[in-house]
């Protein structure tokens, strides 16, 4: 199977610069799996859509504001004399590898940071908050970078740190995010900070949409998986048996594992919100015939002919061409009946990618 196969024309007028104007508030296509029949409904119906007793899961991963700028220490003399904005360099931050001192990341303009390198961020009065040094390099822009040991290292990230939009979301160049992005690139049930993306079918959540759902009968449980590299990163493959991803960590915690053994063996349906969740959870089915509660990481690539061992349902967000993210919902609900009802969503009008609208596939 070719990457190309999943390849669909997309009006860019379609994709989503803003979340909706109140969260909970966006359109849902409903997809039928088993008859490729779909329906045009809304987020508010997702109470309607489940049933008493089944397992909805979440991943309460929450977004770091990753997105730094630094200068060189090369060129800060320059920078201080005669600022020129073609010498910032953008660091996203992608993956904690050791404490808070090592990290991966992505930096733009890639060929101007070497190994060796020292890396200045600063607070917005211009003082030196952060140094690092890079230790490592690797392809498209892959960086391994040491931070100098700061006590309240993560307090400031949150000071310096912009959130981590996308690159299809666009801001102005000395405005990267907003207050709304701030708020809205969160999911109101986030908890545990690590995500270098948000697990985006979550944004659509609301209290009150949790609440109906736990009045309905349907049981909440939460997991955490911290998205990484692997969501910015373009498929470069033309063969989808030739790709790999990159490990991501998660935590699976003993009451979302009994949860999930429960409904398994009860024949509870078990609907994951968003493709991070269903990669976390068919993950630990290859670990042991029950999960069981611990920490790791997966690589787990899901794409068409993958037999799925936990979920029945999901919930997840339009997703880009040729992604593996698209991969993924196509191996849950068939090539054809995804990239039709993409054709439909096209069609219709909705709102795509991480701001837009969603989809719910039973």
């Amino acid at each position: 199977m070719l990457t190309s196969d999943f390849q669909f024309q997309l009006p860019e007028r379609l994709i989503a610069q803003t979340p909706p104007a109140i969260r909970g508030t966006s359109r849902m296509l409903a997809l039928d799996r088993r008859s490729g029949a779909y329906e045009d409904t809304s987020f508010s119906d997702l109470p309607n859509r489940l049933q008493p007793g089944d397992l909805l899961v979440l991943n309460d991963s929450r977004v770091l504001p990753a997105r730094l700028f630094a200068t060189r220490a090369r060129s800060r003399m320059t920078q201080a004399t005669s600022p020129d904005p073609s010498g910032r360099i953008e660091v996203l931050l992608t993956q904690k590898v050791a404490d808070d001192q090592v990290w991966m990341a992505l930096v733009k303009p890639a060929r101007k940071v070497v190994p060796g390198e020292t890396l200045h961020f600063a607070d917005p009065d211009g003082a030196t908050a952060l140094e690092a040094e890079v230790i490592a390099a690797g392809e498209y822009g892959e960086r391994t970078l040491r931070f100098s040991a700061k006590e309240d290292f993560l307090e400031t990230i949150m000071r310096i740190g912009h959130m981590p939009l996308p690159p299809y979301i666009h801001r102005d160049r000395d405005t990267p995010d907003t207050a709304e992005d701030k708020d809205r690139y969160q999911t109101v049930y986030s908890h545990e900070i690590g995500s270098a993306a948000a697990p985006t079918a979550g944004l659509h959540f609301t209290p009150e949409v949790l609440e109906a759902l736990r009045a309905k009968g349907v049981e909440i449980a939460y997991l955490t998986l911290h998205v990484g590299l692997g969501t910015f990163q373009p498929v470069r493959a033309e063969k989808v048996e030739d790709i790999r991803l990159h490990a991501e960590r998660y935590t699976l915690s003993e009451a979302t594992a009994e949860a999930v053994n429960r409904a398994r063996r009860g024949g509870r349906r078990i609907i994951a919100a968003g493709t991070t969740t269903t990669r976390t959870l068919e993950h630990c089915a290859t670990l042991a015939p029950e999960l069981f509660p611990h920490t790791g990481e997966t690589s787990i690539f899901i794409s068409p002919g993958h037999t799925f061992q936990i979920i029945q349902g999901l919930l997840t967000n339009f997703h880009l061409p040729q992604s593996t993210l698209l991969m993924l919902v196509s191996a849950f609900a068939g090539r054809k009946a995804v990239l039709a009802a993409y054709a439909h969503a096209v069609e219709a009008q909705y709102r795509f990618f991480s701001y837009g609208d969603c989809m719910l596939i039973l």
